[in-house]
């Protein structure tokens, strides 16, 4: 993993750390379920405890990456050809507690994403990943879900239930 974010050749402003950098201090910050304050110092002891003398990203940074960073999801290529299933589930990004909602009664509606999935029947890991508003299916999603797919592989036929 490269900490540094490689020089783009561009003109102005250049990006200090590498996209796997931020990525590696949001998993953390997930995977622990820190705020992102807490996250920096638990990165610079993980960092310190490791022997390296990397500086580590700051709030303000790693507040404005995680809004447009592309994470790469790492897998495994299955032995045979790939079998895609896809799939949705919703997910409320805003709403009352269920508690106030039925004690007072829901002060704005709730909000609904779907995070639409493509996985590897044989592998059963994601390949694909989408996250739409509530209106969209399976089948109009479709198209972006394949293009996160390598070109080198074509899946042969998809699993879904709601294809027509």
């Amino acid at each position: 993993m490269s900490w540094q974010a490689t020089p783009q050749g561009k003109r102005g402003w250049t990006q200090t750390y590498s996209d796997a950098a931020i990525q590696f201090c949001l998993t953390i910050k997930s995977l622990f379920g820190l705020p992102l304050r807490q996250t920096i110092g638990f990165i610079q002891s993980l960092l310190k405890l490791a022997g390296l003398d990397w500086s580590v990203p700051d709030y303000s940074t790693l507040s404005r990456r995680q809004q447009t960073l592309q994470v790469k999801i790492h897998y495994q290529k299955s032995s045979g050809a790939l079998h895609l299933l896809v799939d949705s589930t919703g997910i409320k990004m805003r709403g009352e507690g269920e508690w106030k909602t039925k004690k007072h009664g829901a002060e704005y509606r709730r909000q609904w994403r779907k995070v639409h999935l493509g996985i590897d029947a044989e592998a059963l890991q994601i390949r694909a990943i989408e996250v739409a508003d509530n209106r969209q299916g399976d089948a109009q999603m479709l198209p972006s879900l394949l293009v996160q797919i390598p070109v080198d592989v074509n899946p042969p036929g998809f699993i879904g239930d709601r294809f027509v």
